[in-house]
């Protein structure tokens, strides 16, 4: 298939940005790193009158830490987190899940806010982004506006990104002492959208993780962090009985969307794989 025609803007700024979706509201689609949008054009999944190219907004493509804080900018691509040391210091969850992402040319290419925004629930940076408490920063007419990233994805594709704001930012505490994470997922073939992940995060104090997070992707509309599940794991330690109660809590919360290639079922009994080796990866203190 061809893509259907559309004007096509190439913007300097993030005002000029906000500007054209001001105006074309639903009818305008932004062009970051290209991935995902030229895809859906040329399946015809998308039609968009104007295309609007913010590619080359130098601000946006920052990877700083200020104060107690790491700020990712939109368009930073994926390879750029996966090169970082600064990303290794401060997030290395991103670290550890940026191979899993597709292919190194797709990922020299893709960028993180991109990926944040389209909102695949089979995608790595979401869950990475709910289980690290991050913030992500939208900018609109109104001024800026703060996110948290478990408020942020709200459905199958769709944020809480209104039709006229532009995720410019992205903020992450930085990483503690006591801050151990642990990310794995389980694919066909390496580069294949999962076939179920999980993202975690806790803060380890001798043999109790305190604070835990378990975030997984590619099982549900929207990331899923299974709350009964870290609250049998908060503050315990972690014995086998610890663990199995934690198994048994995500298989009462979490009720897996099947596809194409994976029953319910199946899903199900992965995540709760997955779940264990987190666990077990937190308390070694990985």
């Amino acid at each position: 298939m061809k893509a259907p025609a559309f004007d096509y803007v190439r913007v300097s700024s993030v005002n000029e940005a906000i500007a054209l979706l001001q105006t074309h509201g639903d009818d305008a689609k932004i062009l970051a790193g290209g991935q995902t949008v030229m895809a859906t054009l040329n399946m015809r999944l998308s039609n968009p009158a104007v295309l609007v190219d913010i590619s080359p907004i130098a601000a946006l493509k920052r990877i700083a830490v200020q104060g107690n804080t790491l700020h990712v900018g939109a368009l930073v691509t994926h390879s750029e987190i996966e090169a970082s040391g600064v990303i290794r210091e401060h997030a290395p969850l991103l670290s550890m899940a940026v191979p899993h992402i597709a292919h190194k040319a797709i990922r020299n290419m893709g960028t993180w806010g991109g990926s944040l925004a389209y909102a695949d629930p089979a995608a790595e940076w979401p869950a990475c982004a709910i289980a690290l408490n991050a913030t992500l920063v939208a900018q609109g007419p109104q001024g800026v506006r703060k996110i948290p990233a478990n408020q942020f994805f709200l459905d199958l594709y769709t944020t809480a990104l209104a039709a006229d704001e532009l995720l410019i930012d992205v903020e992450i505490p930085i990483r503690t002492p006591q801050q151990v994470v642990a990310f794995n997922e389980l694919a066909r073939r390496h580069g294949d959208y999962a076939i179920a992940g999980i993202a975690a995060c806790a803060q380890r104090e001798g043999e109790v993780l305190r604070d835990p997070r378990f975030v997984f992707f590619a099982v549900a509309s929207t990331p899923f962090q299974a709350t009964k599940a870290q609250a049998v794991v908060n503050g315990k330690v972690l014995t086998n009985s610890v663990v199995d109660e934690a198994v048994n809590a995500l298989r009462g919360e979490l009720e897996p969307l099947a596809d194409l290639t994976s029953s319910s079922a199946t899903k199900l009994h992965l995540s709760t794989v997955l779940l264990q080796r987190a666990i077990h990866a937190l308390s070694a203190g990985h």
